[in-house]
Parts: C-alpha cells; sequence; structure tokens
C-alpha cells in the first residue's frame, strides 16, 4: 500500500508545486536492473529553483532561500536528482547544479556550490520506528543523529498547512484510519515506518555548517509534508494496482513537464 501510495503523493505533489519556470521536470522514468538489489525503477529529475520568482511570488507553497542563500545562487537554477528505487530500499542523490545563462543550459558541477550534494538512503519496516541499528552497515563510519518525523504531532511551516491533510483531523472514508491523536504510533494498526539515512556534504570553509543546518531542514521538512499528505490522500490511491499508479505517474509528469 505504501508503495503505491508514495509514488501517487510524489506525482501529485510536484505536480502542485511546480509552475512556470520552476518546479519539478522528469527526464528520465523507466525499468532498470541491478546486480546487487534486482528490479527496480531509474528516475531522474530536474528540480527548477528561480530566484526571481521566490522572491517576487505570493504563492503559500514557494521554496524561499535564505538571503545568504539568494545572494550566492543565479537567478535561475536547476538541480539534478536521480533516484533508484529498488522497493523496500531506494537510493537518492542531488549532486549536480545547472544554470541558465542567455537561454543555454550549462552542465557544470556546481561552480557557486563547490562539493554539494545529498545522498539519501531509505529503507521500510513493518514497526513504529524502534530499529536502531538499521542502517549499521551503511553507516558505520558516520556520524550520526536521530531524528523522528511523527506526522501527526510535528509542526510544519504554516504556508504548508491545510487542515484537509491534518493527520489529526483526517479520516479516511474507504479503510477507517485516521485521525491520529497524541500516542498514536503506540495504538494503531497497521503501521510502518520510512528510515531515511540523509547525508548532506558542502565542504566551503564560512558556509558549511550553515548550509548543511539548512539542507537537512529542507529535507525533513519535505519528508514531513509528503508523507502527511500521502496519509492523506490515502482516499484517492487506497483501490490502485501499481499498473494504475505507473499509468497516473505518466500523465502527472506530462503535464507537470508542461507547467514547468
Amino acid at each position: 500500500q505504501y508503495r503505491i501510495g508514495q509514488l501517487y503523493m510524489i506525482s501529485k505533489h510536484s505536480h502542485e508545486q511546480s509552475d512556470r519556470g520552476e518546479g519539478v521536470e522528469v527526464v528520465q522514468n523507466e525499468p532498470y536492473e541491478d546486480p546487487n538489489h534486482g528490479n527496480g525503477q531509474l528516475t531522474e529529475k530536474r528540480v527548477y529553483l528561480n530566484r526571481q520568482v521566490q522572491e517576487n511570488s505570493f504563492s503559500q507553497h514557494r521554496l524561499k532561500l535564505p538571503s545568504w542563500a539568494r545572494a550566492v545562487v543565479p537567478k535561475i537554477f536547476y538541480v539534478t536528482e536521480k533516484a533508484w528505487n529498488y522497493y523496500p530500499y531506494t537510493i537518492t542523490d542531488e549532486t549536480r547544479c545547472i544554470f541558465y545563462v542567455k537561454h543555454i543550459f550549462l552542465l557544470l558541477q556546481c561552480s557557486f556550490l563547490p562539493k554539494f550534494s545529498i545522498h539519501i538512503e531509505t529503507k521500510y519496516e513493518d514497526n513504529k520506528g524502534s530499529n536502531d541499528s538499521i542502517f549499521d552497515k551503511e553507516a558505520k563510519d558516520l556520524e550520526r543523529e536521530v531524528c523522528f518525523i511523527d506526522i501527526a504531532s510535528d509542526e510544519i511551516p504554516e504556508r504548508y498547512y491545510k487542515e484537509s491533510e491534518d493527520p489529526k483531523y483526517f479520516k479516511s472514508q474507504k479503510t477507517g484510519r485516521g485521525q491520529l491523536k497524541e500516542g498514536w504510533r503506540e495504538t494503531h494498526q497497521p503501521i510502518m515506518c520510512s528510515y531515511k539515512l540523509v547525508t548532506v556534504k558542502f565542504e566551503v570553509w564560512g558556509l558549511q555548517t550553515r548550509v548543511e543546518q539548512f539542507v537537512h531542514k529542507v529535507v525533513r521538512d519535505i519528508l514531513l509534508i509528503g508523507h502527511r499528505q500521502a496519509f492523506a490522500w490515502v482516499d484517492e490511491w487506497y483501490d490502485m494496482t501499481m499498473d494504475d499508479v505507473r499509468e497516473y505517474e505518466k500523465n502527472m509528469h506530462e503535464k507537470t513537464n508542461i507547467k514547468v
């Protein structure tokens, strides 16, 4: 169920958040086979960020860059994201920035964000977040901070809040799930946890800590908002098969690319 709900949520959310000059363009989305992980799906996206639109827009759902970031980025750029989905294991990389200069796209390693990368590994288990060692093999040499994300009780930025997408108030007509009150993780069934190992690197003296903390905050907010929506949209995707959601995904990608 979550696999279908996640694909539905990502496609619908990307379409909602895209507009002229900014948003998410899907460049590639096709089956992919890995010798270790087996059959999966490879997706490549371009996440366009138009600084001028961000500064002038009154839309509640724009990404707001802080002033120190706006000072060092071009007015128009995009980040290339690649994701390998071998459910229930996925890998996401965001490592390149591409600038738009005089109507020509230049594919460059980030000259204004050198040595910048985001790497996310994901695993899923049917528990309430109780497996503290799930990434011991992948992160044995990394300094880690464990962050619990509760889709019902954690606060989200006010500009993203919708009462219809609030798990505390939403109740599914098809499944009976919902209205997640305090302590819901101890009582509700079925329950599962999406575990994320997020690594952010920005090796620039004077800005490293600030940028890495900012990116971790953005990633956390995206994960929180997206999973709240996947839960609140359950009645829209619950009856879908994998073929149904792949067709929905294809149609939404086409519509979103046109918007961008």
